[in-house]
C-alpha cells in the first residue's frame, strides 16, 4: 500500500478532556463520549509505533478564549441550532484549564509538537504548515477527534496543500456512526489510504525490510 517512499508525520486531533473525558465538558452537556474513549488505546499504540519509527507526532488542541472573543457565535449568525446551543450553554476548551487538557493516556512529550487552533481545521491560521515544510515532511497521519468534523476538515486541508493524507481507521471516532462512516467513504474514493494501526505498522515495517535488503 506505501508503493512511495515518503516522510510522513502524525496528525493526533483535539483528544482533549473536555471532549472525551468523564467530567469534561462533552459528559457535561449529556454526549456519549464513549465513542471517544474507545479509540483512545489505539490512538496509544500509534503513538507508540510512531516513536518506534521516528515518525513526527503533531497534536491539535483546540482553545477557547474566557472572553469568548473567538466563539464561531461571533463570526457566523448562521450555524446548526444544535451547535449553536452547545456553544452558547457551556465553554469548552477554556484555555489554561483541565478541560483544555490533552488527555493523561496520550500526553505529548517535549519532543512533540503542539499546535493550538481556533476552527475546525489544524491549518486554519496556525503554524502547522510551516513547521511541517520545514521537517519535510510530505505526508499526513491522521487519528483523534471528531473523524466527521475536525478530523476530516483538517484532513482535506492538508490534501488541498499539497500532502499525501492517511486515515487511521481504529484511532478515530465519531458521535454518530453515519457521519463516521462516511468520512471513511470520502477519503478512500477521493483523498488517500485509510487502514488500522495495525495495517500501518506493517506497512512500515515492510517498508524498513525493503530498505535493509
Amino acid at each position: 500500500m506505501l508503493g512511495h517512499e515518503i516522510n510522513p508525520a502524525l496528525l493526533i486531533i483535539d483528544v482533549q478532556n473536555g471532549f472525551v473525558s468523564d467530567g469534561g465538558s462533552y459528559d457535561h452537556l449529556g454526549m456519549n463520549i464513549s465513542k471517544y474513549q474507545r479509540v483512545i488505546p489505539s490512538i496509544s499504540k500509534l503513538i507508540t509505533v510512531c516513536r518506534e519509527n521516528s515518525i513526527p507526532i503533531f497534536y491539535t488542541q483546540a482553545i477557547r478564549e474566557r472572553s469568548g472573543i473567538d466563539l464561531l457565535t461571533k463570526t457566523h449568525k448562521i450555524l446548526p441550532a444544535s451547535r449553536e446551543e452547545r456553544i452558547n450553554k457551556l465553554p469548552i476548551c477554556i484555555r489554561d484549564t483541565w478541560d483544555a487538557d490533552i488527555v493523561d493516556e496520550i500526553k505529548p512529550l517535549e519532543t512533540d509538537h503542539v499546535i493550538i487552533k481556533r476552527r475546525d481545521s489544524a491549518f486554519q491560521d496556525t503554524e502547522i504548515n510551516l513547521w511541517l515544510k520545514n521537517l519535510g515532511i510530505d505526508t499526513l497521519v491522521f487519528c483523534g477527534i471528531d473523524t466527521s468534523i475536525c478530523v476530516e476538515t483538517s484532513l482535506r486541508d492538508g490534501f488541498n496543500n499539497g500532502y499525501n493524507v492517511m486515515l487511521i481507521s481504529d484511532a478515530t471516532s465519531s458521535g454518530s456512526d453515519k457521519h463516521y462512516e462516511s468520512t471513511l467513504e470520502i477519503v478512500r474514493d477521493y483523498y488517500g489510504l485509510v487502514m488500522r494501526t495495525d495495517e500501518f505498522a506493517t506497512q512500515l515495517l515492510l517498508k524498513q525490510d525493503a530498505k535493509i535488503q
